[in-house]
């Protein structure tokens, strides 16, 4: 029986993770910041002994991306350097080590969907620090270890766009989304299920990469639409370009990623972008 420990425990995908964790036959141990600082080696050697720790999944990261812009050393320290840590501790230990990474590591100036192969070229803090983390696991190269790249993240916990587009649409009649923006969204519950269903089929010599999202295409102005028609809220949502909602840090133009790696070598069926945008509002009790 595989011994999990989830790191980020109350992220949005970790909370999604403790929320299924008594549907498969693990022992799992949730840490957030609080109760393990994965920057401290010492320490995280310590949990790992004292618990014989053979699984870890990485869910701790700081995703203000934003915030990253002026705050690059903390920034780094969690997206990159604990990081490093983790893959030197789960090649010492032989342990089998699933990190979460981000489609911030490219540029986000493709015109068809970014494959694991293509060349990363992140334009802020926030992706160059994701980037870091993803190069200091490969530098180091422990068995057993992927790498699961998404975007566009949400869930029933946590801040995410679309409790923030439920928040908005209840207060007001009208809001600019952005419809320039193209990816897919990503319901954290789905993912988290995929982590779990393929724990025992993690096989490898070098470190693998993955993209894992939600099947269709669409952008914000898209799925803010189809937010407010799913719970029947009146707010009119107008479609704006980026430079109409100026940030710190550029966001990526084209973020849709390739799923077929995933789905070939683990036999997984990815759902529909609504059919799971469904389901998180129901979970929610907003779906109308």
């Amino acid at each position: 029986m595989p011994r999990v420990l989830i790191t980020g425990s109350k992220g949005q995908v970790g909370s999604e993770l403790q929320a299924l964790s008594s549907n498969y036959d693990y022992t799992y141990f949730f840490a957030d910041r609080d109760s393990l600082d994965i920057n401290n080696e010492a320490n995280l050697r310590r949990y790992i002994q004292t618990h014989q720790i053979d699984t870890i999944i990485n869910c701790a990261a700081y995703t203000a991306v934003d915030k990253a812009e002026t705050e690059q050393e903390i920034a780094n320290a969690i997206n990159h350097l604990a990081v490093k840590t983790l893959a030197q501790l789960a090649k010492e230990y032989l342990i089998t080590l699933i990190h979460i990474s981000t489609d911030y590591v490219f540029n986000g100036q493709n015109f068809k969907p970014y494959t694991e192969e293509d060349p990363t070229d992140p334009k802020g803090v926030y992706g160059k620090t994701k980037c870091g983390g993803e190069k200091a696991l490969q530098a180091i190269n422990p068995e057993n270890t992927i790498i699961i790249r998404t975007s566009w993240v949400y869930s029933s916990f946590g801040a995410n766009f679309v409790k923030t587009m439920l928040r908005l649409g209840k207060e007001k009649e009208s809001l600019g989304v952005i419809f320039d923006q193209v990816g897919t969204p990503t319901y954290a519950r789905d993912l988290a299920q995929t982590i779990l269903d393929i724990i025992p089929k993690i096989k490898n010599k070098n470190v693998e990469i993955y993209h894992y999202s939600n099947e269709g295409v669409l952008s914000w102005f898209d799925f803010a639409k189809e937010i407010m028609r799913m719970t029947k809220l009146s707010c009119t949502i107008n479609p704006i370009e980026t430079k109409e909602y100026p940030t710190p840090a550029s966001r990526p133009h084209y973020s849709l990623l390739s799923k077929s790696k995933i789905k070939r070598d683990f036999g997984i069926i990815i759902p529909y972008w609504k059919d799971s945008l469904d389901e998180c509002l129901k979970s929610l009790g907003e779906r109308k």
